[in-house]
């Protein structure tokens, strides 16, 4: 017998409400065995609940119903949420191998077809991030070669922002374009102009894409990667945008290999092919073209984005407080004087410009959701169980604001960082650069460059917000700038000294 159209359709409804039963009884037990956490949607999980996604934002709430491990879901997909020093430190620090993992990050992975030293694939990863870090210090990253790049690109920045004799600028592709050249000069061997069109529009093209990877779409995307990749969206234009950048450094890996002189490596990408050459009998083939040239894509992209925007952020906050921006000034003009360049030593006796510049990265919110780690084992931890390949987010800005570990943790105070006589102190909750074996590599290159980029401007420079914002909450006014729904514009007033 023929079903008849009614009959058919009921029969798709009963189908889909069994499937939608079964995923909810599924869901149910598989959330009885980890944290408790905000009740998730059928399929969509958390993703939609303004109450509990972006973490940064709703993490304080969360944390005083549910405690300081909790669980959200991405979709169908559970995530362990880790608030506060004690226990970040827990995990990080005293259960390193259990919470080291990285899970698979679908929009990564669309990316870099799992090339280079963000891959998956944890045997890679070590090989080369050691590789990398080795490398990295080889030309410098700590010691004064890499301070000098620093400080003669910091001069070729002041250089530009005189140029526009107190009228107001937008520091984002300006600052972009000088952390850009110190990474360049390590991976490339070469600076770029600040007028180099083609450069600039590779800087857009990478900003572009880690606005998108940190955004809530993004999320969307690596929990639902199949049905998102089918559908229209940004995502398509921040990845196919990403294929120029990939098709330069694949040019510059061609000139490369054309000019390789294996006993005087210019830079990374000679280092990497000589390493290559020295691996290709290998069975493994950690060392290929395409894991270069996504090694190369991410030192651009980490080495760039974060720390440029970090600066911008950083004045934004001077600016706001200025009497703040005076005193820094002051130990500038007291330490270093009008007639030489900061260097790496003066940070030594520049206490009050330290504690300012760790201040401003705590003080910083990070948005780290779309970046998790993993556990790789199952775990007791803090009462609760949690299963191997479980994806884990830290919330570091949790740790920032541990009211445990700060005196004042929601005021910009650079007093956290000060002992009773004015001396640098440091503190063990600040995790700026993350913590545990999945560590930023460039911290000690970021080091550098915050202070010194911070300092020469200072010495040259007063800055002041171009347009008077009502907005007093600086992270939200710094929101808005960052995602460009208002425009961030500045005034660097040539210091007398410095006319």
């Amino acid at each position: 017998m023929r079903m008849d159209a009614g009959t058919a359709g009921i029969s798709i409804m009963l189908f889909f409400f069994s499937l939608l039963c079964f995923l909810v009884w599924k869901n149910d037990r598989k959330r009885s065995q980890l944290p408790p956490g905000p009740t998730p949607w059928p399929i969509l999980g958390n993703l939609c609940q303004k109450d509990v996604l972006p973490l940064y934002s709703s993490y304080e709430k969360l944390r005083e119903k549910y405690g300081p491990v909790f669980t959200v879901w991405l979709g169908l997909k559970p995530a362990v949420v880790l608030c506060g020093y004690e226990v970040v430190k827990d995990a990080l620090l005293g259960h390193s191998e259990e919470f080291g993992g990285r899970p698979e990050i679908p929009l990564q992975v669309r990316l870099s077809k799992d090339y280079g030293f963000a891959s998956s694939n944890e045997k890679k990863w070590r090989e080369l991030r050691r590789f990398t870090l080795s490398t990295l210090r080889d030309f410098g990253m700590g010691k004064n070669t890499m301070s000098q790049r620093v400080q003669q690109e910091a001069q070729h920045l002041v250089e530009l922002l005189a140029s526009f004799k107190g009228e107001a600028f937008e520091p984002m592709v300006t600052f972009r374009h000088a952390v850009a050249n110190v990474i360049c000069s390590v991976v490339f061997g070469s600076r770029y102009s600040y007028s180099d069109a083609a450069f600039l529009e590779l800087l857009a093209v990478i900003a572009n894409y880690i606005s998108f990877f940190l955004s809530p779409l993004a999320m969307v995307y690596n929990t639902f990667p199949n049905i998102m990749h089918r559908l229209p969206g940004p995502h398509h234009k921040a990845l196919a945008e990403c294929e120029k950048l990939k098709d330069y450094i694949q040019e510059r890996v061609n000139c490369h290999k054309q000019s390789l002189d294996p006993s005087s490596p210019r830079d990374y990408i000679d280092c990497f092919l000589i390493k290559a050459e020295k691996e290709k009998s290998s069975l493994e083939n950690m060392y290929s073209n395409e894991d270069l040239v996504f090694s190369v894509f991410n030192l651009f992209g980490a080495g760039t984005i974060t720390t440029s925007n970090a600066l911008v952020f950083f004045l934004l906050v001077l600016t706001k407080h200025p009497h703040i921006q005076a005193k820094v000034q002051e130990e500038i003009d007291a330490v270093v004087g009008a007639d030489r360049a900061p260097c790496t030593e003066d940070k030594l006796r520049m206490p009050y410009t330290n504690a300012v510049i760790h201040e401003l990265q705590r003080f910083q919110k990070s948005r780290i959701e779309n970046f998790p780690r993993m556990t790789t084992q199952d775990i007791k931890f803090w009462g609760h169980n949690i299963p191997k390949d479980t994806a884990v987010i830290p919330i570091f800005s949790s740790v920032h604001r541990d009211p445990t570990q700060w005196e004042n943790p929601q005021n910009f105070d650079p007093r956290h960082f000060l002992d009773e006589k004015g001396e640098f102190r440091k503190r063990e909750a600040f995790m700026a650069f993350s913590a545990g074996k999945r560590m930023c590599p460039g911290e000690a290159l970021a080091r550098i460059e915050l202070f010194l980029f911070l300092a020469t401007l200072l010495q040259n420079f007063t800055f002041e917000l171009d347009v008077e914002s009502e907005e007093m909450d600086i992270s939200a006014l710094w929101l808005k700038i960052e995602n460009r729904t208002i425009p961030g514009k500045f005034l660097a007033i040539r210091r007398q000294a410095c006319s």
